[in-house]
């Protein structure tokens, strides 16, 4: 679907910098809720504030640079001009969680000059929207810049004004995988969060915490902080100062040099966000994220389509199947033994199993890991540079016989890439591999940058890995290839530009229930992922785990939530690509519930959030596209809680035959987590529904029209 603008507007107001003329200052939201100032002191220091509902919610905040073999941008800067324009436009998703998004802002645009040498300039841009605000620097080509601009730090502040309830992860350059911590903005300790969780491969500057990171006030007042259009400069992290409440960018650096972006004029620098709202739904519903970056650059791109998908990976984690075709154990160190140890995955028998269930269970699509050579010579291996080929089959996966097969069943084979994180290799072969991938006519790639960033030195979050994922993701688009980057760079909206960036990991996932020595997830983890993680895009959670427990396989780990919370996710968290994760047998012993991850759409025409508050409970209705079907999904952490459902969104005079799938009377997310309950019923907008979540447990919900 291409996109379609409707611009409604743009009225353009300049003012002189002549003192004798009045500056506009100010700046207000379309609904006059959210007001921005601007204006430099005394000493000539650019700053802003920022007031919701009258209330000053972001006090005096610098702005500025400090940079490599030149002088800072901190202060002695005049406004030589300043901006004003209102701009309205409805867009639309070629896939995502609604149709049509309304892009809706008055903007802000401050020209500054030094008053003394070298006398450069800097434009600062604010957008305001009626969920929150955008800003970014313009760095416009001048002379008196001289070569390329290298950034040291981006000194931009946000100075608050409550000690709020804060959900954050730790500013690690590396590794977003972690649990938030709940905590007053005051009480933040990211090195101690490190030393608790032994995590000495990390890399977290004191006091930093990564983005999005939500913030609750005493009077309901809700902030996210985050950042959008990341294109070719570093990752924000925040530094916080806990005694004067102050949030400062904190830029992702590198080993191999002494400044932090390297930039040539003219550039600009990604949007440094704040999502303002009354309430934790509207969070949620937002779409400030997407509209800050620019429109979509590729045209069509109908080539992919939302799909769920199952495949080679559960198994995987349990240790039922290994990745790699011939690596055993010998002599306590893992050896390459050149033939198939039998416990291979990624076998043309297995995925067949896979190819023959999804087609029968309205599921579009197979992923399959560990297909290619190099798993034995890639954990534990410092040097990973050259170990993968992303063209080259084991032995017992023959790739020809599994796409037709595919094909003939109406199933597509989704392909994974391991970079290892060996950058290098993955270049120099890629498209290699992306042309085997419009060979067999695949149109989705899930990729992965386990491990320490190859050039040693650069970190996941950097400039360097900043362009890698991105330019990866652009060059695939020339081969009709969409990409679901794991181990990625956050998401920052890019998903508009690029429509073929689909998903993505940049979480604590569901392996971690697989695996970790802290026993997983806990239940609170997903309700504050909605309300941080989320607010940035589309989130591949692999969802779907019916063998809750999975003793058979390991005694020691399970999924922390109950089976009706499993289904639940398909709605709560979005994603155009979902998985149904868990293992064939475990669906075909279990095939009531099944039922709805058969029947729950991908593609949705309109999403609603119903109820939420951060880390305790979220519901969202969503209608999917074509059919008009709806479908409703709600989590709780480890309270339960009960709520009152009205339909009012449904369509007038209509009536909907419904399903529902909910916690039964005994259900806990530990004690009896497979106690599900499934009810049908008849409901119309004037229907009201008394939902009982258990303890880590949620419900799931079918509604179509008769």
């Amino acid at each position: 679907m291409k996109t379609k603008l409707l611009i409604i507007g743009i009225v353009l107001a300049l003012f002189s910098c002549n003192p004798k003329d009045k500056q506009v200052t100010e700046i207000t939201s379309p609904n006059n809720n959210i007001e921005v100032s601007f204006n430099i002191n005394e000493e000539g220091k650019p700053f802003y504030k920022v007031k919701f509902n009258n209330k000053t919610i972001v006090d005096t905040s610098y702005l500025g640079f400090e940079f490599k073999d030149a002088p800072a941008f901190k202060e002695n800067f005049i406004i030589k001009n300043m901006t004003i324009k209102s701009f309205n436009e409805t867009w639309q998703m070629p896939w995502g969680e609604q149709l049509d998004v309304v892009n809706n802002y008055n903007e802000l645009k401050v020209e500054l000059q030094e008053k003394t040498s070298p006398e450069r300039f800097l434009n600062i841009v604010f957008k305001v929207y009626d969920d929150g605000i955008g800003f970014r620097y313009e760095f416009p080509k001048q002379t008196k810049f001289k070569g390329d601009v290298l950034i040291k730090e981006e000194h931009t502040e946000f100075n608050l004004t409550e000690d709020y309830k804060t959900f954050w992860i730790p500013g690690d350059w590396d590794i977003y995988e972690h649990l938030y911590s709940t905590t007053k903005l005051s009480e933040i300790d990211a090195i101690a969060y490190a030393e608790h969780v032994n995590l000495a491969q990390t890399h977290i500057p004191e006091n930093a915490v990564n983005t999005p990171v939500t913030m609750v006030g005493e009077n309901g007042i809700h902030l996210s902080f985050h950042e959008a259009a990341l294109v070719d400069y570093s990752g924000m992290t925040l530094k916080v100062d806990t005694t004067n409440l102050n949030l400062k960018s904190n830029l992702v650096g590198s080993k191999n040099t002494d400044y932090k972006v390297k930039r040539s004029l003219p550039f600009n620098t990604p949007w440094r966000t704040i999502q303002i709202t009354d309430n934790a739904p509207d969070l949620i519903e937002s779409k400030l994220i997407v509209n800050l970056n620019e429109p979509n650059k590729l045209g069509d791109v109908s080539w992919f389509k939302p799909m769920k998908y199952t495949g080679v990976w559960w198994e995987m984690h349990l240790g039922k199947s290994s990745w790699d075709y011939g690596m055993e154990m010998v002599d306590g160190r893992w050896t390459d033994t050149g033939k198939a140890h039998g416990k291979h995955g990624a076998t043309t028998e297995n995925v067949k199993n896979f190819i023959d269930f999804s087609a029968k269970n309205n599921i579009g699509g197979v992923l399959v890991e560990g297909w290619n050579t190099g798993w034995e010579r890639w954990i534990g291996f410092e040097d990973r540079e050259g170990v993968f080929d992303f063209v080259t089959t084991y032995p017992d996966y023959d790739i020809d016989e599994v796409v037709r097969y595919g094909k003939e069943k109406g199933v597509d084979i989704i392909m994974h890439h391991e970079t290892s994180a060996a950058t290098e290799t993955y270049e120099k072969q890629q498209d290699a591999a992306y042309a085997l991938m419009q060979k067999y006519e695949m149109h989705a790639v899930k990729s992965g940058y386990v491990g320490k960033i190859l050039p040693k030195g650069e970190y996941h979050h950097g400039q360097y890995m900043v362009n890698q994922y991105n330019n990866a993701a652009i060059k695939a688009a020339k081969y009709e290839v969409a990409v679901n980057a794991h181990e990625p760079i956050k998401a920052t909206g890019l998903r508009r530009t690029y429509p073929n960036i689909i998903s993505r990991e940049g979480l604590r996932g569901q392996e971690f229930n697989a695996w970790a020595e802290d026993g997983g997830n806990p239940p609170e983890h997903l309700p504050i992922v909605a309300f941080t993680r989320m607010l940035a895009g589309p989130i591949d959670f692999t969802p779907g785990i019916f063998n809750i427990k999975f003793d058979e396989y390991k005694k020691n780990n399970q999924v922390n939530t109950t089976l009706a919370q499993q289904l639940a996710l398909y709605v709560v968290i979005y994603s155009p690509i979902q998985m149904a994760a868990d293992l064939v047998e475990h669906y075909e012993a279990n095939p009531k519930p099944l039922q709805f991850i058969r029947d729950v759409g991908v593609d949705w025409e309109k999403s609603l959030v119903l109820n939420g508050e951060i880390g305790d409970y979220v519901t969202i209705a969503r209608k999917e596209r074509q059919t008009e079907n709806w479908y409703i999904g709600g989590i709780t952490d480890e309270n339960s809680v009960t709520h009152v459902l009205v339909f009012d969104f449904l369509d007038d005079n209509q009536v909907y035959d419904a399903i529902i799938y909910k916690d039964g009377k005994n259900a806990h997310w530990n004690d009896n987590p497979l106690d599900i309950e499934i009810e049908k019923m008849e409901l119309n907008k004037n229907s009201r529904l008394i939902v009982n979540l258990a303890e880590g447990g949620g419900f799931a919900m079918s509604l179509k029209k008769k």
